[in-house]
């Protein structure tokens, strides 16, 4: 079986699409349609359903998607790094949201990085889950942290840590509204704080409203910023209330710098999944990266 076609099948299969399988082979569209059929006729068997947006595999294209990426994966490894192990890094590219990846994840894979015989190159990408997973799918990362569990046998996740989500804003909102108030009226109380977030949609916020309050928030978006650390920037600096992750807030509470606007008997956790393409932790870089971010999480809770 020609390994030029088992390459665009397996592209196709986890790119879920024959337009976007041929742009990342540097191919047309044709084509790959026509190496597509080429092995389906070899075959004898179909490996597509076709459909108005993208394609489905069949059980058969299923099957040997699952036997044949992971030996494909081997092979582009061999290419990148060379048969000489010994004289060269491998190199492994990870993916995963900004903040979580730049406070927990590198600064925990840096100690990887030395020359040890052991050691690995590091890349890293930022992006968020959809994006992270369709590159992963895709074959552009080794290795993802994702907020969103993926569905299907492509790809492998596995829980990695949860993050608590706490409510926070300036001092001087506290004093502002009264503490008091807070306890008495909840969310009411909050109507007319301005709402710091990371989208329009206001995804953190809305999350933690539901959660908590059994509502949604009342503010629109006053500031929005595509970082939580620049959120916790404008939070402490007065510009309203935010919904951020405890790992990343603790240091400003401490301070003083924030303050917590409510203490809910359960508070809202988000869970981070580690995630690979099924088969690839056979990869020592890979493995042993997975493991390191597994065993470092336990000093994350």
């Amino acid at each position: 079986m020609d390994l030029a076609l088992l390459r665009t099948f397996v592209t196709v299969h986890r790119a879920g699409s024959f337009t976007r399988a041929a742009a990342l082979l540097g191919l047309s569209q044709p084509a790959v349609t026509s190496q597509i059929r080429t092995l389906e006729r070899q075959l004898g068997r179909p490996l597509f359903l076709r459909q108005a947006r993208g394609v489905t595999p069949t059980t058969i294209g299923d099957e040997l998607a699952h036997k044949a990426a992971p030996h494909l994966d081997a092979l582009v490894e061999i290419a990148e790094t060379g048969l000489d192990d010994e004289s060269s890094l491998r190199t492994l590219h990870l993916a995963g949201p900004p903040e979580f990846t730049a406070e927990r994840a590198l600064p925990a894979l840096t100690e990887l990085t030395g020359e040890d015989g052991q050691g690995f190159a590091l890349r890293a990408s930022f992006g968020n889950a959809e994006e992270t997973l369709e590159g992963l799918a895709a074959g552009h990362h080794d290795l993802a942290i994702s907020t969103a569990r993926p569905r299907g046998a492509l790809l492998t996740a596995t829980a990695l840590c949860d993050e608590e989500h706490v409510l926070v804003a300036a001092p001087r909102w506290t004093d502002r509204i009264g503490s008091g108030e807070l306890r008495l009226k909840g969310a009411h109380a909050l109507e007319d704080v301005p709402v710091v977030e990371v989208h329009e949609s206001l995804p953190f916020v809305s999350r933690y409203w539901a959660s908590v309050y059994d509502s949604r928030p009342a503010a629109p978006g006053t500031v929005i910023v595509p970082d939580l650390r620049a959120v916790l920037a404008c939070a402490a600096a007065g510009a309203g209330l935010a919904v951020l992750p405890r790992y990343l807030c603790a240091a400003a509470l401490e301070r003083g710098e924030v303050v917590a606007l409510h203490d809910p008997p359960v508070p809202p956790l988000r869970t981070y999944f580690l995630v690979v393409r099924t088969g690839t932790l056979a990869m020592p870089h890979i493995a042993r990266a997975h493991e390191w971010l597994l065993r470092a999480s336990s000093d994350w809770a």
